[in-house]
């Protein structure tokens, strides 16, 4: 069973395990109307399931405080709901989506101090234009490093604080019940069906919607920062992976899934922009307090573990996406 089975990534999870030869049931309010929150619905959809991958989730940094509650719902109470009625059912498998917001920064290194995790950026820095973080000891300039998997959490807003609550879950789930449980932490996805321009959606999208209706894509603080971008058909294949592998009962194992090349945001909005003939993007200045600076993964875990590698590149991804369908919010 995939949970979120209509959305952007589960459609195409639910797709590459009907590929596979994989009997697949959908659970998602969009499609129809069944709310993982719900504890008749799953008791109804449960039996007979082997595993569930588990996508649904409200997603995106959010707008304010105000949306607290709903992400505590959704993605906190209505894990703590699926993870009981599976236990219910003796459901003694998860592949959970989980995401790289749940390590705050990434990695940095200091000259003088080595590898060092910096706090929250601090508002007047940023005002400034200061935009890097430094070092927590010194003071001084760090330099980005890649992320592995066993770096301290650290998140830094509501959707980040509920996708490290749902690992715990899952973890305490395993643990009491000898289950299997995968958390895969997607960097950033992007690709067809990605829902179009809200306060919800990923920075790709944001750019994308803006392109389409003749605007320039807005790149906040001056466009330096790094992310890895993975295309949505990779994520979908990292699930099935998952799902493949030999499962490790009584614990939680957590993966990067990411393409291991980073780019800038801004490198991103300008390949969108070239490959629709513009306006080039403007860089803005802005920033989100929410935000991180740089965060890059290390992706050899996945690779060693699940036999998994991204396969679509930056350039090829992002000119598809440049064209491609995108989803309703």
């Amino acid at each position: 069973m995939v949970t979120g089975s209509a959305g952007f990534i589960g459609s195409h999870v639910v797709e590459s395990f009907e590929a596979a030869g994989h009997d697949v049931s959908g659970l998602d309010l969009r499609d129809n109307g069944a709310d993982l929150r719900d504890r008749d619905t799953l008791d109804r959809r449960l039996p007979g399931v082997d595993l569930v991958v588990h996508q649904a989730a409200m997603v995106g940094l959010g707008v304010d405080v105000a949306d607290l509650p709903d992400y505590a719902s959704v993605n906190v109470y209505g894990t703590a709901v699926l993870l009981a009625a599976m236990a219910r059912h003796h459901v003694g498998r998860l592949v959970l989506a989980s995401s790289m917001v749940v390590y705050g920064e990434g990695a940095y290194d200091c000259a003088e101090h080595g590898r060092v995790r910096p706090g929250p950026r601090a508002a007047a820095d940023l005002d400034r234009g200061r935009f890097d973080p430094s070092c927590p000891v010194c003071g001084e300039v760090v330099r980005s490093a890649v992320i592995g998997e066993d770096a301290p959490m650290d998140p830094r807003n509501a959707y980040a604080t509920t996708k490290l609550a749902q690992e715990h879950l899952a973890a305490n789930w395993a643990r009491e019940t000898d289950g299997s449980a995968v958390a895969l932490r997607y960097h950033n996805v992007y690709g067809p069906r990605m829902p179009r321009d809200t306060p919800y959606a990923g920075v790709a999208a944001i750019f994308r919607s803006a392109l389409e209706a003749g605007r320039a894509p807005r790149v906040f603080e001056d466009g330096r920062q790094m992310r890895d971008f993975v295309h949505v058909r990779d994520v979908a294949r990292a699930n099935l992976a998952a799902a493949e592998a030999e499962p490790v009962a009584g614990g939680l194992v957590a993966y990067n899934i990411a393409s291991g090349v980073p780019h800038s945001v801004g490198q991103m909005a300008a390949a969108l922009a070239a490959e629709r003939g513009g306006p080039e993007p403007v860089v803005t200045g802005e920033y989100r307090l929410g935000d991180v600076r740089h965060i890059v993964a290390a992706p050899g875990r996945a690779r060693a573990e699940l036999g998994f590698a991204a396969e679509i590149g930056f350039e090829a991804g992002m000119k598809e996406f440049a064209t491609a369908a995108l989803g309703t919010p």
